[in-house]
């Protein structure tokens, strides 16, 4: 090799060339060798550092072509301080109808301000690279200006355009002419109705050479469209004119801070630093990283899930071991033990952390921190110990590969059963049931994206099935929703109706590739002299095995950070979520609207979808998903001890905790915390006989009766009932028990036990219960600091057996005993309770339970496991949701109103 280079655009064939003469030694940007450069050559590369958090740099120079900050004015001229070949300086035709100050201009009446030559150098830059962007820092005085109004514009007149960005009453538009459009550059890009205000705002266009064009507003994509076809169109002779047209009658006033064109698409994270670097920040510009941040990047990154996995299992706010606690800021800098700090800021060989690290003295029975773990350790605390966290939680860290960011997802069996019901009206659950593999659960759900894999079977799977659908569709009537012609040689119409069944069978626009290739199977068809009908189920059958189709498949394109979802990438996240199912009609036309950018409007399609049934059934499978019920279908309790036990009395046990869920969350909409102690339950009589329940007359065979519980002795919520209390097995474990509450209630961690350590279950014996076994477990020396963790939670649950049956004694005679004191994860005291009862008031009163709920209910919803990156989003999430009940419909409206559903980190496969 030598030499080796990535852009994040396309070089146009002159700088290629040019990069060739340059000769493999060259430095980026290459030299111009020879004397038959151009002129105004190509924008040469100059990519800029890219700090972290707010106050970063502006883009660089990289693709800049004109660039106007309004700092300076030489009598009516504004120069363009681009440094892009020979400057388009711009020049005031009515000095008075302006007003200036360092760093911004005002329209206050009507001018024009105009290129004093044509905007040549910008037209023939944007056509070689079919790419521009458009960026400008600008305050409009009012939303009443129309027309558009022309803020920014190379055209000839208010018919004829290369481009024109303007305001439309209260929304930015743009008009872009390319090969395919008209010469007004119609059909434009909109921001929505009531984006645009009388505020300084930073408004960017961006086209790449695919003909994406995509509009945002404060670093927030407002809008998008297709604009397809090349640049060919464009005139050279045009100027470029701000606040008004040439023909001086689309006058816009405001106040302008920056305007700059390039010839190539920023991309969502150059647009959102430019954003964060404000309006007066010049290309180039860097505000580098202090040693400070870059301190905290790594307590944050490295050093935090550092502590996390070697350290708090002995060193948390409940065990303080030494009584060195080193999960909170406070704690830490507080010990002091023998004239020595647990960390002194800069001086490591001064800090007992440090000290007893290096030695290898910690962490202690486990394997010491490896050689860069502790460099970086070292690093740190050299650096200032910068510790920004207010509480290290180890929950955060369980999943530290990464998996942030949204993943394409494999529709799930039921969600491709509803999503085929929904886009074509065919029942095809007992098909899919039959012929799709089941789904395997991976880090607690079974709909986990990255487990969510394609083999053999499932493309054999989806083949059958699609031609089991065309078969039970009738499709002249399905494709008549989008098109009365029933012609295969009018291409016109075959391309639209194509386009139109395609968008809303893959839930969104087509790609022109994917309309030229259903285009191509119709074409086949008829070469071999068949029939519009049978040419249209061979292309429907075609996409209901597109990729687009069975996968959620998402733009992915990005340099990493995150970037706005688009409309239909919004709508489609909403309404999985919402409903496992695809956008409706109204929710698409949402979309097209772009009013899926607006939080109001999109909490007024949320609204309107948890209304739907299908919001019920949604909220049913997290449930089953979150607690595990499915595994109801194959416990087989010892028999023996068991007589009582059969499939029915499982699926009743199932049916009891969806119908007390359903009338919790959906009937009463109480918060999703009392599933932990509402006193009430539904079961059947047979069900209603297992737990001793005094008899109700009958409604209907098989039909859930209501109880209400209070005065019933230890019933009472989710945990007392036979769905979760099974996940003891046979002998009530009281490990597995309490391991369940920690880790899907409580969300707490602890960690696999030493090789060494027998873990053979304890059976009961006269004179021996499941908790005396615990409490031996937790006073030995070698278990006691785990087990301590989670056992307790589980005491209070004693007096039920293996499948749920209340007692007080169990089969040897041994009273049982339903009193104890809980530790909840991240607190440093144990709460008493003297029974069940009290037991799930505790529980359902605890934050942290709540947290859960909206931590479990997230992960089901983004198809992946949430960490420390989504937590700052996730504390939002949860706020809002307690605020609005801490309902179901409150944490999942939260959700999917968040940013985790509406931007997308690109940087996962």
């Amino acid at each position: 090799f030598y030499l080796v280079a990535m852009f994040d655009r396309e070089l146009p064939p002159e700088e290629i060339e040019r990069h060739f003469r340059a000769g493999v030694k060259a430095k980026i940007p290459p030299p111009s060798i020879t004397k038959t450069e151009p002129k105004n050559p190509e924008p040469k590369p100059n990519p800029d550092p890219v700090p972290a958090g707010d106050g970063g740099p502006r883009t660089g120079t990289n693709g800049l072509v004109a660039f106007y900050d309004f700092e300076k004015l030489d009598g009516p001229i504004i120069r363009d301080v681009s440094g892009f070949g020979e400057p388009l300086n711009l020049k005031i035709e009515n000095p008075g109808a302006v007003r200036h100050s360092s760093g911004s201009l005002e329209i206050t009446g009507k001018t024009l301000i105009r290129s004093e030559k044509p905007a040549s150098k910008i037209s023939e830059a944007v056509k070689k690279s079919n790419e521009i962007t458009i960026e400008a820092w600008i305050r409009p005085a009012n939303t009443k200006q129309d027309g558009p109004a022309r803020a920014v514009t190379i055209s000839r007149d208010t018919g004829e355009r290369n481009f024109t960005l303007g305001q439309e009453f209260d929304s930015w538009d743009v008009r872009f002419r390319t090969q395919r459009s008209d010469r007004n550059g119609s059909p434009s890009t909109n921001s929505g109705k009531g984006s645009l205000a009388p505020k300084l705002t930073h408004v960017v266009f961006t086209r790449d050479s695919s003909g994406r064009a995509q509009l945002f507003l404060d670093g927030r994509k407002r809008g998008e469209r297709k604009t397809e076809g090349n640049l060919s169109p464009w005139n050279g002779g045009f100027h470029l004119a701000l606040g008004n047209e040439m023909t001086k009658d689309r006058t816009f006033l405001g106040t302008y801070h920056l305007v700059a064109i390039y010839n190539r698409d920023l991309s969502p994270a150059d647009i959102q630093r430019n954003f964060r670097a404000g309006p007066n920040a010049k290309p180039g510009e860097a505000d580098l990283l202090t040693k400070a941040d870059e301190n905290a990047r790594l307590f944050e990154e490295i050093i935090a899930p550092l502590l996390a996995e070697h350290c708090l299992e002995c060193h948390d706010s409940s065990t303080r071991e030494g009584k060195l606690d080193l999960s909170t800021k406070l704690a830490v800098f507080a010990f002091e033990k023998k004239g020595k700090k647990a960390i002194v800021a800069g001086k490591p060989d001064l800090s007992k952390l440090w000290t007893e690290v290096e030695s290898d003295e910690m962490p202690e029975d486990r394997d010491p921190l490896s050689a860069e773990e502790k460099k970086l350790l070292k690093q740190w605390i050299e650096g200032g110990a910068n510790w920004t966290l207010a509480q290290i939680d180890p929950a955060d860290y369980i999943h530290m590969a990464d998996t942030s960011g949204v993943w394409i997802q494999r529709l799930t069996v039921p969600e491709y059963i509803a999503t085929v019901k929904a886009a074509t009206g065919v029942d095809i659950s007992r098909e899919a049931r039959e012929l799709l593999p089941a789904e395997l659960r991976a880090d607690g759900f079974s709909n986990t994206a990255y487990n969510l894999g394609v083999d053999l079977k499932h493309i054999d799977a989806y083949t059958q099935l699609a031609g089991i659908i065309v078969g039970k569709m009738d499709t002249r009537k399905f494709v008549e929703q989008f098109s009365k012609n029933r012609s295969i040689a009018d291409d016109k119409k075959t391309v639209a109706m194509i386009e139109d069944m395609g968008k809303w069978l893959l839930r969104g626009p087509l790609e022109n590739d994917e309309v030229h290739a259903y285009r191509g199977i119709m074409t086949t068809v008829a070469a071999l002299d068949g029939e519009y009908d049978e040419a249209v189920k061979y292309v429907i059958e075609a996409m209901l095995q597109s990729p687009r189709f069975i996968y959620r498949v998402e733009n992915q394109r990005g340099d990493g950070t995150a970037q706005p979802a688009n409309e239909y990438e919004i709508a489609s996240r909403m309404s999985y979520i919402l409903w496992g199912a695809p956008p409706d009609r109204e929710l698409l036309q949402a979309a097209e609207r772009g009013d899926l950018y607006d939080r109001e409007r999109s909490a007024k399609q949320v609204d309107r979808m948890l209304k739907d049934p299908r919001a019920v059934d949604r909220s049913v499978q997290f449930l089953e998903e979150w607690l595990h019920l499915t595994r109801m279908q194959n416990i087989a309790p010892n028999a023996k001890r068991f007589p009582e036990w059969n499939d029915q009395l499982a699926a009743d046990m199932r049916a009891e905790t969806v119908a007390f869920f359903k009338s919790v969350a959906w009937d009463q909409k109480r918060p999703l915390a009392d599933l932990l102690n509402a006193r009430e339950t539904f079961v059947s009589p047979k069900l209603a006989e297992f737990y001793g329940f005094n008899p109700q007359p009958e409604t209907e065979a098989g039909a859930q009766l209501k109880y209400d519980l209070n005065g019933v002795k230890g019933r009472g919520g989710i945990l007392t009932q036979g769905s979760i209390l099974t996940v003891g097995g046979d002998d009530a474990s009281m490990v597995t028990r309490g391991l369940f509450v920690m880790h899907d209630l409580l969300r707490g961690v602890v960690k696999d036990p030493p090789p060494c350590v027998d873990t053979t279950p304890v059976k009961s014996k006269p004179g021996l219960t499941q908790r005396m076994a615990a409490e031996s477990r937790i006073k030995s020396s070698d278990c006691g600091g785990c087990h301590a963790k989670f056992e307790p939670f589980a005491f209070g649950l004693e007096k039920f057996n293996g499948i749920g049956a209340f007692r007080d004694k169990d089969e040897f005679g041994n009273a049982m005993r339903d009193d104890g004191q809980i530790l909840i994860p991240g607190e440093a005291e144990p709460k008493p309770y003297q029974n069940s009862e009290q037991l799930m008031d505790l529980l359902a009163g605890s934050d942290r339970v709540k947290q859960t709920i909206t931590w479990k209910l997230t992960q089901f919803a983004l198809g992946r496991p949430p960490g420390a990156r989504d937590r700052p989003i996730l504390n939002k999430i949860h706020e809002e949701a307690q605020k609005d009940g801490g309902s179901y419909q409150a944490v999942v409206k939260a959700i999917v109103l968040s940013d985790l559903i509406r931007t997308t980190p690109t940087e996962n496969p």
